[in-house]
This record gives C-alpha cells, sequence and structure tokens, in this order.
C-alpha cells in the first residue's frame, strides 16, 4: 500500500472517530425562519445523532395511544395546553432510548424556564452521575437573524400546491413570476407566512425563549451564530462551536 493511500485512510479513519465521539446534548434557539429546521438535519447527519422533536413525539404518542398519549389527546380535545409536566416526561420518555447515548439535538425543547430548569436536573442525574459525559449542561446555539431580513426570509416564501417545492421571490424566485418551474402550477401564499401572522409568530418566540436564553446565559452556555449567511457558512459556524464545547467536556473529564 503506498504511503500516500495509508495516509488517506489514516485521516478519513480520524475524521471517522471524531464525528462519532461523544457530543453531549445541543440546544438549537432561532426565530420562525431562522432556518432551525435545515440546521438540526445537518448536525444530525453530521455527527449521527437523532434529533429529538417534542412536537413529533407528541404526535406519536397520540397516535399510539400511550397512557401519556391519551392525556395529551383529552387536555388538546379540551383545548388545553400540553403542561410543562407532560411535555417533560415524554423527553424524559425519549432520552432514556439507547441512539442518545453520544449525544443528540432538541428541536422544539425547553421552550419554558422551567423545562430548562428540568432538563438540567434530568442529564445530570441520568447522564453525568453515570458517568456516560463528563459535561452534562447542554451547549445553547442561538441562530441569530435580521428582523427585517427574516420577514423577508419569511413573507416571500411560495409553496408549490403540487409537488411541493418552495420558493422565495426575494433571494430564489421562479423562472415564470407565480408559477412553479416544475409543473406550472400558481404557487401559493402559507397563512403561517403572511405579514400579520408572522409578526405575532417573532413576538411569541421573543417572549417565550427570552427566559431560556436568559438562563443558559447565567451559566455562560450559549453561544450566538449568525444566521444572515449563507447556508453552509451557519453550519460550520454551528459545528465549530459543537466541535469546541466537545474538545473542553472531554479536557474536562
Amino acid at each position: 500500500m503506498s504511503v500516500i493511500l495509508q495516509r488517506e485512510r489514516l485521516g478519513a479513519s480520524s475524521m471517522a472517530e471524531q464525528v462519532l465521539r461523544n457530543i453531549g446534548p445541543i440546544v438549537l434557539l432561532g426565530p420562525p425562519g431562522a432556518g432551525k429546521g435545515t440546521q438540526s438535519k445537518r448536525i444530525t447527519e453530521h455527527y449521527r445523532i437523532p434529533q429529538v422533536s417534542t412536537g413529533d413525539l407528541l404526535r406519536e404518542h397520540v397516535k399510539q395511544a400511550t397512557p401519556l398519549g391519551v392525556q395529551i389527546r383529552d387536555l388538546m380535545a379540551r383545548g388545553e395546553l400540553v403542561s410543562d409536566h407532560l411535555v417533560c416526561d415524554i423527553v424524559a420518555w425519549r432520552l432514556r432510548e439507547p441512539d442518545v447515548e453520544r449525544g443528540f439535538i432538541l428541536d422544539g425543547f425547553p421552550r419554558t424556564a422551567t423545562q430548562a430548569v428540568w432538563l438540567d436536573s434530568f442529564l445530570k442525574f441520568e447522564f453525568f452521575e453515570t458517568g456516560k459525559w463528563a459535561a452534562w449542561l447542554p451547549i445553547v446555539v442561538c441562530i441569530k437573524v435580521d428582523y427585517n431580513k427574516l420577514l423577508l426570509r419569511i413573507t416571500g416564501r411560495r409553496t408549490c400546491p403540487v409537488d411541493g417545492t418552495i420558493y422565495n421571490v426575494y433571494s430564489n424566485p421562479p423562472l415564470v413570476d407565480e408559477i412553479c418551474d416544475k409543473d406550472g402550477a400558481k404557487l401559493v401564499t402559507r397563512d403561517d407566512d403572511r405579514e400579520e401572522v408572522i409578526r405575532e409568530r417573532l413576538d411569541a418566540y421573543e417572549r417565550q425563549t427570552k427566559p431560556v436564553a436568559e438562563h443558559y446565559q447565567q451559566l455562560s452556555r450559549v453561544v450566538d451564530v449568525n444566521g444572515d449567511l449563507p447556508l453552509d457558512e451557519v453550519t460550520a459556524s454551528i459545528v465549530r462551536v459543537i466541535d469546541h464545547n466537545a474538545e473542553s467536556a472531554v479536557g474536562s473529564n
């Protein structure tokens, strides 16, 4: 085997080991339209860790009619909000699955300061004190996007009703105004993408997320990432934050 080929294989092996090391818990914060969903998917693929979505978990429990799901279904039928206690129980159930042992990224959790405090305690007793992780507090990555750019990003979205292709009249317009390039269908604006709805969603996000961000800022766990950068650069910034946190955790062990 040539020296060059040996080096290439060693380099590939080293990269694989680096990606497959313990990552720990990750919380991704960001307003609607900041790209959290896209970045979460990229992070899970890069590190081979699961994405834990509270929305998906709630729907799955209701669908499977588990004891927790029945409680959630009854609450929703009465028009009541799902309590922090129930949400935390569902997250605890998911975080006891074996695929999270190297780490995971939380989607839609924690949404309140109460949930954040519960998560810290759960991780401490379930992971840190069992010796699974050197550091148990999550690294919190906050994607920051300029408010006006965020409005353009969301209100400019147009969706093909046939195949679901998404365009943006400002940054990624179709070849013919309001017409899908692929099938010629007239593009539509989702109700959630209308400006008055977006402003309400952004205000709600600020109210909900501020206490969570403040909780982790006090623990020096929040790192801001510029979400106005191109997609790949945002991903690279998040990966650098996670890698640095993972290396620091190993060093403190």
